[in-house]
């Protein structure tokens, strides 16, 4: 019976060692209560409402992923290559990205108006 009491003593001051307020997982910590970043609302980017292959009257092929926001989409004129982002200031309006690339329609129509380096804006069909 003599040897159960300082079994138990040490068990319980082991256990009781490991709680130790400062250091809390989950963070009540001051620090994190000043970092701006930490208490920021986060915003995902928008995911791809539509991905459409169009054809242009020059016969070129386009790729286009419409993103869900509906004022941004990705351009690539290959299959596998770089996208190139184009975006609007606001839903609806024509899309517009560097060295010459711009986008207008949206990802429900059946056809859109696309801007490409090299080619004039010309009318696409999907």
């Amino acid at each position: 019976m003599t040897r159960i009491s300082p079994l138990l003593a040490f068990v319980a001051a082991a256990a009781l060692a490991g709680c130790n307020k400062d250091n809390t997982l989950g963070g009540n910590n001051a620090a994190d209560q000043n970092n701006a970043a930490a208490n920021a609302a986060v915003q995902l980017p928008p995911s791809i409402a539509a991905s459409k292959i169009y054809r242009c009257a020059d016969n070129q092929v386009v790729y286009v992923d419409w993103l869900s926001d509906n004022k941004t989409a990705n351009i690539r004129t290959e299959q596998g290559g770089t996208p190139t982002q184009v975006t609007a200031p606001e839903a609806g309006k024509p899309m517009t990205g560097p060295a010459g690339y711009s986008l207008e329609g949206t990802a429900g129509a059946s056809s859109a108006k696309i801007g490409v380096p090299g080619h004039p804006a010309q009318t696409c069909k999907a």
